[in-house]
């Protein structure tokens, strides 16, 4: 997929994604460093976040408050609203390459499956935010929350990283439930291995 993308002078939109703790972050790290290294022009960008707006929005999220569901949701989406405006759009649009942290499906999985909110408004929220722009491949790194938990430092646990085993399992199973309908699109990884043997399976999928 890449060397034809590449040599077709079309980013690539990638997107990597998994539950807290999955090491999903540690893979667009890698995969970036990658692309550097092949003198790929590409972005690694990350949700919420990555603009001013978006930094702020994460502040908000990450503390220990009271936030409702809905609110929640309207939250990850503007920042999501504004990483588009300023940086995954206007990147695509000069040929450049996106390798994401989190996407819309984040929002599907947490939101939707996670806290219970309707799917059908998640959707059209969702593509008010994207215009309906799709990833052109969904890595999502598979684990069991109970193993994700003890990768996580328990004194600096955000406000949703410090949700029960509970609700990551129902997040768990709505990222699978997700990929298991556009299979096409998602290569779903086993995260409980190395990083280095995750990033090798990553690597020569692309390659």
């Amino acid at each position: 997929m890449l060397t034809n993308q590449q040599k077709n002078n079309a980013p690539i939109f990638i997107v990597f994604e998994g539950i807290d703790g999955s090491g999903k972050s540690t893979q667009a790290k890698m995969l970036s460093a990658q692309f550097t290294n092949k003198n790929i022009p590409h972005i690694l960008k990350k949700e919420p976040g990555d603009t001013p707006i978006g930094e702020k929005i994460r502040e908000l999220l990450s503390a220990d408050s009271d936030i409702g569901s809905l609110t929640e949701l309207f939250l990850f989406s503007a920042a999501r609203k504004e990483l588009m405006d300023k940086e995954i759009v206007p990147a695509l649009g000069n040929n450049i390459s996106i390798i994401l942290d989190r996407y819309i499906y984040s929002t599907i999985a947490y939101q939707g499956y996670g806290r219970n909110l309707d799917f059908e408004r998640i959707t059209q929220i969702n593509n008010i935010a994207t215009n309906g722009l799709q990833p052109d491949i969904v890595f999502l790194l598979d684990i069991d929350p109970t193993e994700s938990s003890h990768r996580m430092n328990s004194t600096l646990l955000d406000r949703i990283e410090s949700e029960p085993i509970e609700f990551y399992d129902k997040v768990r199973n709505g990222y699978l439930s997700i990929a298991q309908k556009t299979p096409s699109m998602w290569i779903i990884l086993d995260a409980s291995k190395s990083p280095s043997d995750i990033n090798s399976q990553i690597w020569e999928y692309l390659r």
